[in-house]
């Protein structure tokens, strides 16, 4: 997917990017797949911020992806990210790179090794690039969803597949489990410069201010004479807790499959 360079109108269009997206997807998107966004601002059911940074913004909606890939042994027919189904039925699916419009994509245990087709990942061989991997039988994909992200499987363990994350991170999945063979397309949006902070308002990011231009009591790093360091061991957030290196991790049910993590340990 290309990107877009503006002529540099204005000092906000100057450096200003965007994404190329017109070969994967239509403007105007399959009405009863949407679903409205309630905008929650960064705030719990009491009202109270528990997420910083969050507010305002556009209007949205969802577009419904199908996270399952469910639809066993139905040819669908690749219209955008939208599959027009041989039964009729449409769904939106994370668009895998290379794959093109008119391509006939399958799921189900025996289909061929082709980008777009889903298939338990004990029936992918050892080498192939992954995405949307499930993490149990049916729930649907949760790992290698985001754009220009995959997996690689590394070997088979008994019911286990080894697989490697693009984090470095190795894991075990079981084997019965789903994933969508190929890589996850739009790459590039990484590189998008965004240009102006009014852009950054339009996707409900609210501005960030630092610790150490705050006061004393609303930062551990706030106050002095100046310009001052941190003060302490270690940055910290505002609630007196270290900013960097302190786990956070309590997910104790799956560290046994997690055989390497990207930190190398």
């Amino acid at each position: 997917m290309a990107i877009r360079n503006y002529k540099p109108t204005t000092p906000g269009r100057r450096k200003m990017s965007a994404l190329v997206n017109e070969s994967i997807t239509t403007s105007t998107p399959e009405k009863s797949l949407l679903v409205t966004i309630k905008k929650k601002s960064g705030r719990n059911n009491q009202g109270k911020i528990t997420v910083r940074h969050q507010g305002g913004g556009v209007k949205r909606k969802y577009r419904i992806i199908d996270f399952k890939r469910n639809k066993y042994n139905v040819p669908g027919s690749v219209a955008s990210i939208l599959i027009n189904y041989a039964d009729g039925e449409k769904r939106y699916i994370i668009a895998p790179k290379g794959l093109k419009v008119g391509e006939q994509i399958l799921s189900g245990e025996k289909v061929d090794i082709k980008v777009g087709n889903a298939l338990p990942i004990m029936s992918i061989p050892v080498g192939t690039m992954i995405h949307n991997i499930e993490l149990r039988p049916g729930k649907g994909g949760e790992l290698a969803r985001s754009a220009g992200s995959s997996a690689q499987i590394l070997g088979r363990e008994g019911k286990y597949v080894m697989i490697r994350l693009s984090s470095g991170e190795q894991r075990k999945v079981l084997g019965t489990c789903y994933a969508t063979v190929g890589e996850v397309g739009n790459e590039d949006s990484s590189l998008v410069k965004v240009g102006k902070a009014g852009r950054k308002r339009h996707m409900g990011i609210r501005p960030t201010v630092r610790g150490s231009v705050m006061n004393p009591n609303d930062h551990p790093h706030g106050g002095g004479e100046g310009r001052a360091p941190v003060g302490r061991k270690a940055p910290m957030t505002p609630w007196g807790k270290p900013a960097l290196g302190l786990k956070t991790r309590k997910n104790k049910q799956s560290d046994k499959f997690i055989v390497r993590r990207r930190n190398g340990k």
